[in-house]
Parts: C-alpha cells; structure tokens; sequence
C-alpha cells in the first residue's frame, strides 16, 4: 500500500535562530531583606551611571536589533509591565529602556522541533498559473521546556508534484492579546451542576467581562447565604479566561506570526492544530481550527476561528464528545448541523454534532482498532475531506514499540456516522530517517488537502521534521474495502 504515497524531497527541519522576545520576570521569591529580586534588579539600575547606562543599552540594542522587528518598541512595553514598581520619579530614556531589557528574554520557539503540519487553500490565490494553488501550512512548534506553539508557512502547489515553501520571516511575533466574547450556554454546559443556576440567570446569552464580574460581584454579597460561592465564582473566572482573541498587524507576513500559548489552560502548550477551510450555507469561507490545550496537567480541546489569519478567536468546548485529544471539524455543515471527529475516549474514532460549534452532543464511535498496524489507538490526521465517494478521513494508527502509521477510511456524505470503506493496510509508515527524531517511529499529520485530483500529504516525521507526500485520489478510492 505504501506505493500509493509518492515523497517529496522537501523538507522543513527546526531553525534555533527564530526567536520571540518575551517578558521575563526572575524568581518572585524574597531575599532575606524583604526585597523581591525584580525590585533588586530594578535598584540595581536605577544605581548605575548615565554613562553606564548608556553604554550597556548601546551594547545590548547592537547585539539583539538584527534579531527582532523593533527591539527599542519590546524594551519599551517590557519597561511599562514593571514600571509600578518603581518608587518615586520614573526614569526615562536610556535608563528605562535598560531596564526593559533587563526583563525580556529571547525564546528559541522551534529549536526542539517542527513538526505535525495542517494544510488549506490560502485566501489569495492571486497571480498564480492555472495549474497551481497556493496554501497555508500550520506547523507545531516546540521550543525549551517542550512548550509547543503554532506557526505558520505558505507556498505553492504546481503540476507533477512540485511544490515550494517559502522562506520564513526573519522575525516572530505574538499577538495582540484581548478578550473574547463570552457564553452563557458554554459556561452552563462547562459547569454542569445546578449551583450555578442563580450566577447564569444573572447574566445575558453573550456578554463580556465587565458584565460579568458586576454579575459576580452580585453574588459575591450573597456569600453569607449561599454555600460555596466563593468557590463557585472562582470556578466561572476560570472558565472565562480560557477564551480570547489575537490580533496580529496586518502588515506582518505570515510566517512571522506565532501563536504563543496565552492562558493559564494552555500554559504547557499549544499541540497539534488542525486547521481546515469551512464554506457556510450562504458561502461564506472562513478557517477554524482545533487544537489541543495542555497546563501541565491535564489536556483539553480548543477551537480557534479565523477570517484573514490576522485577527483569531479562540474558544473553549464543552460537552461529552469534547475531551482529550484529537477533534476535527467537517469543512461544512451537514443536515443543518456541525459535525465533528472526537477521540474522546482515547482509543477511538468517533463523531458528534453541534448548533452553536462550542457544545458538543453524545460521541458515536465510528472506528475501532482493527488491523496489526492500529492495535495501541486511533486517531484521525485533520479534518475529513470531502469527495464525490465519501468523506475521506485519514488516521493514525499505533501498533507494536509504539510505531505510527497512517491510514484511510471513507465516510457516508450525507451520514457521517457510516463508514463505507477504509484501508487495510497503512498509507503511510515511517521509512529510513523519518524513523529517527524526538519520538521515533512516528509519522502523523493534522491535515491534507486535494489539488488537481491529488492528495497532497504534509506530515510531521518522528516529532522533528515536516514532509510532504503525493497520492493519487482516485487510486487511493480504488483501494477502499
């Protein structure tokens, strides 16, 4: 089977050089005088010199302006964070620039690995030849103390599997971070007790922040009738903050575009994000993508929506089918509804509908670990695509030494929960160096996409590196049993 898979000699490998400047903030612990030791560090500049000063930032912006878009404009917001700490007069200048410095740091997001790769069709398909299309790559990428963000690549797809991946920005951001608009229904379906009835009826079906710590706030007088509120409004604080929004200058190219994690849920990571292109009732086109958030202890599901790449919503998911790892939308409605892949029970492939696209219903278990290749778990590899046989859904299956495979099966159109077909062997099993990485043995993707009758296969090798495969579409539906 796996001469159906033609490979690419593309490869995209880790580069340590891409860094984001990020605030840092030194142990918080006290020194046995009471001083904490962001407050020595800030004494200690203030103590220096003008001259010093001014040398030190000289030496600094020299070593690190070729690094970053606008070192000075970090130094400065870096500065604003901890400048409530400072007694008396603020410095300005060269003194305040220093200290910003003081409190930012390089993080090398990518230096451990690239790798788990989704792919759509990009919004501009602007000055292209008939034949080619131009897309969209999601990458996962990790960096000191295995914290995994999203970045992005785009290139081309031409004839005879030629494809090209442009060269990344020399430089990485982070967004503009902001709230996002909350729910009462998800809180609701989140909370899933009846304690929190008298807090929900308090506020509207959308509503922000402020209404709802007014709406808290309200509570918060009751708490000498009512048990446990404390606990319950800290419970809803929490909930609210795992949502959000990034906005990113819409004259920064995209590759130079990091999605860090933001939020305490996400803290440890932001893993494997599956993006995919989603047409509505009316036509209208946007990409969402679901991702896996991880705080170090425990992993939940997350849903991002884009229109443009530049400004994202993020939104957590409630429901019996949204848990662990590995949800996947349809790229459409079906039947009025939204429908989704689910591994809610870790070894299984299942589907779920939803209204709203943020609760999810029961899961339906679709697939099982049947064949040698597949007998630890299943997963899918992204978000179902759509042929005129069926829904094509590409797996991951783990066997014997914890080795990956990917596989295929085929999904009613109009009845997701039906499989009409699937592979009996894998598609797709780690060949010579794609065996050799952070996690050996491991090929997996988060995404695919059909160009001119061909899948066009990036996936991620052994958790270190990104390539690309070619499959004929109506080859692979032959193979279908």
């Amino acid at each position: 089977m796996t001469n159906l898979v033609r490979r690419s000699d593309v490869v995209l490998l880790p580069n340590p050089r891409r860094v984001l400047a990020r605030l840092f903030l030194p142990g918080q612990e006290l020194h046995f005088q009471g001083v904490s030791r962001a407050d020595a560090i800030i004494g200690r500049v203030l103590a220096m010199s003008d001259a010093d000063v001014l040398t030190t930032l000289t030496a600094v912006t020299h070593h690190f302006a070729s690094r970053h878009r606008d070192i000075s404009a970090v130094f400065a917001e870096h500065f604003g964070l901890v400048r409530h700490r400072i007694k008396g007069t603020l410095p300005g200048g060269p003194r305040a620039q220093l200290m910003g410095a003081c409190f930012t740091q390089e993080y090398a997001v990518e230096a451990a690995a690239l790798f788990n790769p989704s792919m759509v069709a990009h919004p501009d398909q602007s000055g292209l030849e008939p034949a080619q299309l131009r897309f969209i790559m999601s990458v996962r990428a990790v960096g000191e103390g295995h914290i995994s963000s999203i970045e992005f690549r785009t290139g081309v797809i031409g004839s005879d599997d030629l494809l090209t991946v442009d060269e990344p920005a020399r430089y990485l951001e982070v967004g503009r971070f902001g709230p996002a608009p909350l729910s009462r229904e998800l809180i609701r379906a989140m909370l899933d007790d009846e304690a929190s009835s008298y807090v929900l009826s308090l506020l509207p079906p959308k509503f922000d922040l402020s209404v709802l710590e007014s709406a808290l706030a309200s509570v918060g007088r009751d708490r000498l009738t009512r048990g446990s509120t404390d606990v319950l409004i800290e419970r809803i604080r929490r909930i609210a903050s795992g949502g959000y929004t990034l906005e990113f200058d819409s004259d920064i190219t995209l590759s130079a575009r990091a999605i860090f994690p933001s939020t305490e849920g996400e803290s440890h990571g932001i893993e494997d994000a599956r993006f995919t292109r989603f047409v509505e009732d009316d036509g209208t086109v946007s990409y969402y993508a679901t991702y896996t958030a991880f705080n170090g202890d425990r992993v939940s599901p997350r849903l991002m929506h884009t229109a443009d790449f530049t400004t994202f919503e993020v939104s957590q998911l409630a429901g019996e089918s949204a848990q662990d790892k590995g949800m996947a939308l349809f790229p459409r409605k079906i039947d009025g509804s939204y429908w989704m892949l689910s591994r809610w029970d870790r070894e299984n492939i299942s589907v779920a509908q939803s209204e709203d696209l943020r609760i999810w219903g029961p899961a339906t278990t679709i697939h099982r670990p049947t064949e040698p290749w597949e007998l630890i778990q299943l997963g899918n590899c992204g978000s179902p695509i759509e042929t005129e046989a069926g829904w094509l859904v590409l797996t991951h299956g783990v066997g014997a030494v914890r080795t990956y495979a990917m596989g295929a099966i085929l999904l009613d159109l109009a009845d997701p929960t039906r499989v009409i077909g699937r592979l009996s062997e894998p598609l797709l099993v780690p060949e010579g160096d794609e065996r050799n990485g952070y996690v050996p043995s491991v090929v997996y993707s988060c995404g695919a996409l059909i160009h001119d009758d061909v899948l066009v296969l990036p996936y991620g090798c052994s958790d270190s590196a990104v390539r690309f495969g070619f499959v004929d579409v109506r080859e692979l539906l032959a193979r279908f049993s």
